[in-house]
């Protein structure tokens, strides 16, 4: 079973380094074409969409990374380190990251369950995150845990929806086939949340799913 965990942790780190990785390399520049930018003419045209959009993906790649690495023995067992990207992980979530995709949720275009979708995620995200916060100043630090991996499993929805949106074009009909945004929409961050309850539910102290050597 440690191996299994073990394996999946590697396999998450992954793609989380593709996506992090391959956001940087494509938007390094900070440039307004691109396919997806090209999609979003008339957002960008606001004034609002463009730093929206730059904030929270890079954002979110910074998060995705520090947040991994939480998870691991040796970040965890250096007290100071631990704290410092804990603390940079708490900032880029509730200020540049989730402000960034509630204003692009605005301009997003799918119909309203997919808006209400996002909104949800974000909101959940800003929720855990913050009460991650609150009670690890309190100094609970198995309530703490829970809040960071349930916030987690909201920012690894970043990975997730674009894993579903590579399997629904590449076997299915694509995004743009009737309700299958809307599929992907909740099956990019449900499921990942309903994992982590399941991993509170059975995993009691604060070391158990710390696997990452």
């Amino acid at each position: 079973m440690k191996i299994i965990e073990r394996a999946l942790w590697y396999f998450a780190f992954f793609w989380v380094l593709v996506l992090s990785a391959g956001t940087f390399l494509q938007y390094y520049d900070f440039r307004t074409h691109s396919v997806f930018l090209d999609l979003k003419r008339a957002a960008i045209k606001t004034g609002w969409y463009l730093p929206a959009f730059y904030c929270h993906i890079i954002g979110s790649s910074i998060i995705l990374l520090i947040g991994y690495l939480q998870f691991s023995k040796r970040i965890y067992n250096n007290r100071l380190l631990h704290k410092i990207l804990g603390k940079i992980y708490v900032f880029g979530v509730l200020f540049i990251s989730a402000p960034g995709a509630y204003l692009m949720t605005v301009f997003i275009n799918r119909g309203q369950w997919v808006t209400i979708s996002f909104l949800l995620q974000n909101t959940l995200w800003i929720g855990f995150t913050l009460a991650a916060w609150l009670v690890i100043r309190r100094g609970n630090v198995t309530s703490h845990v829970k809040m960071m991996r349930r916030s987690y499993a909201l920012a690894f929805g970043a990975v997730t929806l674009r894993f579903y949106i590579f399997i629904f074009t590449v076997i299915g009909n694509g995004v743009g086939f009737a309700n299958n945004y809307i599929i992907i929409s909740f099956l990019s961050w449900i499921p990942n949340l309903l994992l982590v309850e399941v991993i509170n539910y059975y995993k009691n102290t604060h070391f158990d799913l710390i696997t990452v050597d």
